[in-house]
Order: structure tokens, then C-alpha cells, then sequence
């Protein structure tokens, strides 16, 4: 766990919980304000929000010396299947949100989340658009993790019941709608039913009449496709399946989607294990044996595939202009969701999107102001006045080595320290 009284880093002592009428000033360090780095050295805290960056620091308020170290927004992490504990464990790695893509929370369960300052925040789909026979059925005979879905999943395989779950969705407060459009290629399962684009459009069209974005899981070039041709707003995952095109790079741009590639997903589809970060005390310090295990193994699903692909994919879309944003897709420590791990995996997810080729402070930003952006998430991902104080500080410099990011000396959401 983190610890508050951060010595010779710090240099002074942090108290869990800030009182709404005091201020506090974190000075001399370094401010990744979710775009750039700026001149200014000193964050002034009001309650739960950020009242001021840079200037005078009032009279009385409590100081904190970061001693050089670098200050962010908490990280967003935009795919995860979680729990409570996943929520828990993601803030230790500075992880203040997370956007889940399907999961079967109850609005009473999520009011609970928005006032718990000792887990990460939540956003959610509620539960996914997917045909009988459809991903992620082939999980469900083989593992109870899934269990509940057998009673519970809404398969959808019309648009009169496309349109019939959206509003359902909408009504429970899902945040988005997610759909799934998986043949079952890479997730090894192949034969699996895939959402038409039929019944992809309308459910697309449905939450666009309720304000809502509507976002594709996709991992082929064929699913992208019909995705795109839906009026989708984003894609779950990338085209694990073949090398990107020129045309297919244009399409996907000209559609204004965002992508959430989630690198170290397809990596673990393809055998790569997670060992060298489970290995990491950073890493091993906060996670328990079940999740080192499962960042030890992979999920080996689609072998032939070819990471370097899908990393030059994504330099494609990055310099191409589409927006990518970091994610994980962390479900569970399952024998067949290896390489994943709450929290520790959107680190992973950002040393890969450098592996891509983009460059360390455009990665920060998948993970802060994109997301925060594309997600209509106003109130954070940035360090700016009014914005929520979802901190996160580091030793070192992200900006110059990604690994940094893990190098956590201190986690706030809403301006509670993790204790």
C-alpha cells in the first residue's frame, strides 16, 4: 500500500482526508496537466476539487514539497470488466477510473462507487449487445465467473430487440452502450455469432436518440468494418487479424471513432505472458498471488498472431489523427484471461503504446484528457481549476521514461489519499 508520510520524497505528512474549509498547496513539482507539460510548479487543493494552478499559495494552507516529483491527473483506465476488489486494486496504481465496457452493476451498487473515495470511480455499459451464440457465451459453460450472465444475459438477435435493450440499459443509467461484433477468431472460439449490422445500426441509432454513445467490440478487420458502417462512436479493441491498410486507416478516420486498442490484450491472445511486470515490486507490492499468477500466464487464443501488426496499426490510426485511448479489458485472474491485472495493466498498456511509436506524453494523454474528453468526463483528466483533485504522483519523469508511471509516491481521488 501506499504509504502518506512519503520520507525524503515528500517531506511531509499527508492526511487521509482533507477538510471541505482547508487548503492545501502541492509545491515544487513538475505538472503534467493531462496535455503538457506547463511552467507551473504548485497545485492548490479546495476540498475535493483543484481551487488554483500556480500563483500565490494563501496564507495557512497546508504545504506539501513534491521535491521534484511529477504530478498528474489519475490515470483512466477506458476498458475493464470489474468487481469491487478490481476497483480497490486499480486505485493503488492511480487508476481513479475506470470505464467498464460490460458488467451488470445496479444503480444503488454505482451511487455506492461515486461516494466511496477509497476505489476507483465508475462508468458503465450495463450489459452488452450480443445474438445468441454470440462472445461472450463460450466463456459461460466453462467458468462460473460468467455464471450470472446464464440467467441474466439479454441476447439480442433483432433490432426491435436492439432497440428494446438499449432503452432498458438506458433506464438502469448505463453511461454507454457496448456491442459486441466477435466471429470468435481471436478469442478462440471460432464460429461464434456476430452482431449483424442490422441490428448493430439500430442499437446504434437507439442510444444516439438517448444521448448515449455506442461503442463496438471488435477484433478483425470485418468486424471493424461493420462496425464503422454502424455509425459506431468507438472500438473496443483493435483488428487483431491481418496488417492495417491505407483504406482501412481512412475509413476508420473519416468516422471520427476513437480507438481503445488494448495492446496488452491482443499481446496475451497471442502468448506473450505479463512475468517481467509481475516480477516488478512495483507491481508485486500491491497485488495479491491470484493476480501475479494470472499476469504470469497468457491467454494463447490466436498464436498466429503478430504483435509487431497491431502495434504498426496503431501508429496508423495515432498518426493519422484518430484519438486512441488506453485500456486493459482486466476482467478476472481466470486460467483463459491471463496476462491481465487491475490497475498494473493500463501501466502495461502505456510501455506498449511507446512501443508503437508514439511518444510518452501522447500516451499520458490516452489515459487522462482523451478519454476524459471523448467520454464527456468534464471534470477530470485534466489538473485545472474546478477540475476533481483524482491525483496521481510519481518519481521521476513519465514524460522522459514511460516506466515512471509506476514509480507511485502518492494516489488522491477527490482529494482522499490512499492510505
Amino acid at each position: 500500500m501506499i504509504v502518506l508520510v512519503l520520507i525524503g520524497l515528500i517531506g511531509c505528512r499527508i492526511t487521509p482526508r482533507i477538510e471541505s474549509s482547508s487548503l492545501t498547496a502541492i509545491t515544487n513539482v513538475k505538472i503534467l496537466d493531462g496535455v503538457n507539460i506547463i511552467n507551473e510548479i504548485v497545485v492548490v487543493i479546495e476540498g475535493p476539487n483543484i481551487l488554483s494552478v500556480g500563483g500565490e499559495i494563501s496564507q495557512g494552507a497546508t504545504i506539501i514539497d513534491g521535491n521534484g516529483a511529477t504530478l498528474m491527473p489519475g490515470l483512466i483506465d477506458s476498458h475493464v470488466h470489474t468487481d469491487m476488489n478490481g476497483l480497490a486494486d486499480a486505485l493503488k496504481f492511480g487508476v481513479t477510473t475506470v470505464l467498464e465496457l460490460q458488467g451488470t452493476w445496479s444503480r444503488r451498487e454505482r451511487e455506492r462507487i461515486a461516494e466511496n473515495d477509497r476505489i476507483a470511480d465508475l462508468r458503465s455499459a450495463g450489459m452488452g449487445i450480443s445474438p445468441e451464440g454470440g462472445h461472450p457465451s463460450q466463456y459461460m459453460a466453462s467458468h462460473n465467473f460468467l455464471m450470472s450472465y446464464i440467467f441474466r444475459f439479454p441476447f439480442v438477435n433483432t433490432v426491435g430487440e436492439a432497440v428494446r435493450h438499449v432503452d432498458r440499459q438506458v433506464s438502469s443509467g448505463a453511461d454507454y452502450i457496448k456491442i459486441f461484433i466477435e466471429d470468435g477468431t481471436i478469442v478462440g472460439a471460432p464460429g461464434l455469432t456476430a452482431t449483424s449490422l442490422e441490428v448493430a445500426r439500430a442499437a446504434t441509432e437507439r442510444a444516439h436518440s438517448h444521448g448515449k454513445m455506442a461503442i463496438a467490440h471488435v477484433t478483425t478487420v470485418e468486424g471493424t468494418r461493420i462496425a464503422i458502417n454502424a455509425g459506431v462512436d468507438g472500438l473496443a479493441h483493435l483488428f487483431f487479424d491481418q496488417p492495417h491498410t491505407a483504406e482501412l486507416i481512412s475509413k476508420i478516420k473519416n468516422s471520427g471513432v476513437f480507438v481503445i486498442p488494448t495492446l496488452v490484450t491482443g499481446s496475451s491472445a497471442f502468448g506473450n505472458d505479463a512475468f517481467e511486470l509481475a516480477a516488478d515490486p512495483h507491481v508485486s507490492s500491491r497485488l495479491d498471488n491470484k493476480w501475479l499468477d494470472a499476469l504470469s500466464r497468457s491467454i494463447n487464443s490466436y498464436p498466429e498472431g503478430i504483435l509487431e501488426d497491431s502495434l504498426a496499426s496503431v501508429k496508423a490510426l495515432h498518426n493519422a489523427g484518430v484519438d486512441i485511448l488506453a485500456g486493459s479489458d482486466v476482467a478476472d485472474p481466470l486460467p483463459v484471461l491471463g496476462g491481465l491485472a487491475p490497475g498494473a495493466s493500463l501501466h502495461h498498456e502505456l510501455r506498449l503504446l511507446v512501443v508503437a511509436g508514439l511518444e510518452p506524453i501522447e500516451v499520458l494523454r490516452s489515459a487522462t484528457s482523451i478519454p476524459a474528453r471523448r467520454f464527456g468526463l468534464i471534470d477530470r483528466g485534466r489538473i485545472a481549476p474546478g477540475a476533481r483533485a483524482d491525483l496521481l504522483l510519481v518519481d521521476g519523469d513519465p514524460i522522459t521514461n514511460i516506466d515512471d508511471t509506476l514509480n507511485i509516491l502518492a494516489v488522491w481521488r477527490r482529494w482522499v489519499a490512499l492510505p
